[in-house]
């Protein structure tokens, strides 16, 4: 009995001291679990989400696009061979290679291969081409190879935002009838405009291009994780083969 009297007083004393130092440990152990909840819940600055991407990152991806390195060029433009339709095609061109986008243009008397035929150097570079501008003037619609890359043009993309006209001091009475469902672009009261215009309208589509290529991409994404959770789950689902011990085999 005296024994287990001074069994249970040790105990007692051993509770007492574990509980003084409990109170000791818990404020600073509390102390220190808030200061750290305090510090981890701070939020941190996160990216909207389901915004589209600023102008400079769209002008950006569109520029860098896969789609638009797939072709040689992002504007072919075609003129006839008088000189004053030579100079204003090329003022054009020397406004869309300059920074910062310098676009990729096509002048068929400054980058056609000598020796080629008109035909096929013609035809390639239309192929090689995102958009297609053409500078309708009185010469051109009296030109010959001028109908026949309209014509091409209008067979390759009918109907499309690929085609940018250009009008330069015709009369609406002379404008080609072929393209009579198309907005055209007046470069005779405001060249300069005009540029900018056609300089937005390139950008644009290769915008569109860039988009499409972002789709496809996440598409391609979630039919690839589809897939793999659908090998997993088969996994997961499939019965597991269970082989007999060999003694029990031979005792049956």
């Amino acid at each position: 009995m005296h024994g287990w009297f001074r069994k249970l007083l040790k105990t007692g004393e051993t509770l007492s001291i574990q509980r003084e130092k409990e109170d000791i440990i818990t404020p600073n152990s509390v102390t220190s679990v808030a200061s750290l909840s305090s510090s981890s819940a701070s939020p941190l600055p996160a990216e909207p989400s389901g915004k589209s991407p600023s102008r400079p990152q769209q002008l950006q991806l569109a520029l860098t696009s896969e789609q638009r390195w797939k072709k040689k060029y992002d504007l072919f433009v075609c003129h006839s061979s008088t000189d004053s339709d030579m100079e204003e095609a090329t003022r054009l061109v020397l406004s869309l290679e300059a920074a910062p986008h310098k676009l990729r243009c096509y002048l068929w008397h400054r980058d056609a291969c000598p020796g080629a035929a008109i035909a096929t150097e013609f035809a390639h570079a239309l192929k090689e081409s995102h958009v297609w501008a053409l500078l309708i003037t009185p010469s051109f619609v009296q030109d010959d190879w001028c109908k026949y890359v309209m014509h091409q043009v209008l067979a390759e993309g009918p109907m499309s935002n690929r085609m940018i006209p250009l009008l330069q001091n015709l009369p609406h009475t002379e404008y080609p009838v072929e393209l009579r469902f198309y907005y055209y672009i007046d470069l005779s009261r405001n060249p300069d405009r005009g540029h900018s215009i056609v300089n937005k309208s390139v950008l644009r589509y290769l915008e569109n291009l860039a988009q499409k290529e972002l789709k496809s991409h996440r598409k391609l994404d979630m039919s690839e994780s589809g897939s793999q959770k659908d090998k997993e789950t088969l996994k997961q689902c499939s019965p597991a083969t269970s082989t007999l011990p060999v003694t029990n085999v031979e005792e049956k």
